[in-house]
């Protein structure tokens, strides 16, 4: 098969219409299909619920919970005000999946990520090790592990690990092996933390091990994790550095603070501060082209408006970042801020639209056709995961559905075209079919993910024109 796939960007220009040619194209067909402006929700990206999924009740006010799931969540008795999503992100303590040393509680895991296919999302997770409020387990904390301070400090009612203690790498990094061992490549399971050291597992404590110990903390993930993609907490710059080049996305949990100063040598101003600068300095500007960028709301969008802060700066950064997906605590977002997030929402991620196809009116089965496709990608990243982009030739006297050889998770910003064959069956009677596109889940082989045009169908296709089989 004959095909050749070009990513556009000025060149678009400069090759015009000879691009056409290489094919030629009898009695042409050609479709634009018209635009459509909606909020599309599709696997990998968008804004996510936290702790709970599609249909039930969000936080009140400006609180959220720490604490996952542990059993089923009844929907709300009205639907709330809040994006329909394809991602759950969901988050436990340590304490709660391994209450006992050894026995894991994954049933706990697996009713969320059965919950999410209900809800029709994946799971997104974090295993965390403690914090102010939810300590280390206490099977734990009496297993003879070094603590980190004493009683008597002024944290001294926290018990601090050392994280270089040994024992603390055994019983964190067999907590991790089984959870990979167990989930790594789950079909529902979108994207797994790394999280090792400190509260919640963020990667900064007042009592850091050494950078040779963080590693090791970073790699017992790698090891466990190899299919499902990993995502980098971002608040040490050279652990954050050695996660992403070990092939991990990133991810950061202050999205919106806009305070100009701060006293508290843990808690910076992140977003005029440290943020911009040290995805500079921890070199990871480039990450996106290849592995996610996932970002958490500072607080909840109802305190940024509480504080006056500016909602389109705080988003286009995240735009800037090149984010897919944005937890914002399953808070209500603030009503006049409606319009600010739907603009969003179209642009985080990606958004695929078919700007133009070309196709012969009439083909031959047990031949190959010539196709022309132009494709823009009008969010800001690429898909992770491989999809199969495809054609679908149906008529009542038959149907085919005809794989495109491209590699969609290479559509990074910008445009798209394939110039290439593709192989009309000769098992298709003659006769006149609809031409039908959509990109497949190569699990499933069913329609997944939604273009910004207009002609969908109720099975996930869309509607091109008609073409002849001889």
């Amino acid at each position: 098969m004959s095909y050749r796939i070009i990513v556009l960007s000025a060149l678009m220009t400069a090759i015009g219409s000879s691009a056409a040619a290489q094919f030629d194209i009898p009695d042409p067909v050609v479709v634009r299909p018209a635009e459509i402006t909606d909020v599309l929700v599709n696997p990998g990206m968008g804004i996510t619920t936290f702790q709970r999924f599609n249909g039930q009740a969000l936080n009140s006010g400006l609180e959220w919970s720490e604490e996952g799931p542990t059993a089923k969540i009844p929907q709300a008795t009205e639907r709330p005000d809040f994006p329909e999503t394809s991602i759950s992100y969901c988050r436990w303590f340590w304490d709660t999946i391994e209450p006992e040393p050894g026995k894991f509680r994954w049933d706990i895991v697996d009713l969320a990520l059965s919950e999410a296919r209900a809800h029709h999302q994946t799971l997104a997770i974090r295993l965390m090790p403690y914090d102010p409020k939810h300590p280390l387990p206490i099977w734990y904390q009496n297993s003879g592990a070094r603590r980190a301070n004493k009683p008597s400090d002024k944290d001294g009612k926290i018990w601090q690990p050392d994280f270089s203690d040994p024992i603390y790498m055994k019983y964190w990094a067999e907590l991790v092996a089984a959870a990979g061992q167990r989930y790594d490549g789950h079909p529902d399971l979108d994207s797994v933390d790394i999280s090792s050291v400190g509260y919640w597992g963020e990667g900064w404590s007042p009592y850091m091990p050494a950078f040779a110990h963080q590693t090791a903390l970073i790699d017992i993930w790698t090891e466990a994790f190899k299919r499902t993609p990993l995502l980098m907490n971002f608040d040490e710059a050279q652990a954050l550095t050695y996660g992403t080049q070990q092939g991990a996305g990133w991810r950061l949990d202050c999205l919106g603070d806009m305070r100009l100063t701060s006293d508290n040598r843990d808690f910076r101003a992140e977003m005029l501060t440290v943020y911009p600068q040290q995805v500079v300095r921890a070199a990871i500007q480039d990450v996106w082209q290849r592995s996610p960028v996932s970002l958490e709301t500072c607080w909840v969008p109802g305190y940024w408006l509480k504080q006056g802060w500016d909602v389109n700066y705080i988003l286009d950064q995240a735009l800037r970042w090149h984010v897919s997906s944005v937890n914002v605590k399953s808070s209500a977002i603030p009503a006049q801020w409606k319009k600010e997030f739907d603009d969003f929402q179209k642009k985080m991620g990606y958004r695929f639209i078919l700007r133009r196809i070309e196709y012969p009116r009439a083909v031959k089965a047990g031949e190959m056709a010539p196709i022309h496709m132009w494709w823009l990608n009008a969010g800001v990243a690429p898909v992770y995961r491989q999809y199969v982009l495809a054609l679908q030739l149906t008529s009542s006297a038959g149907s085919s559905v005809l794989h495109v050889p491209v590699d969609v998770r290479k559509w990074r910003p910008g445009d798209a075209v394939f110039d290439g064959t593709l192989y009309i069956p000769e098992t298709l009677n003659p006769g006149t079919y609809r031409l039908r596109v959509g990109m497949l889940d190569p699990r499933t082989e069913t329609p997944t993910i939604r273009f910004g045009i207009a002609g969908r169908q109720s099975d996930g296709w869309y509607n091109l024109g008609s073409i002849e089989v001889h």
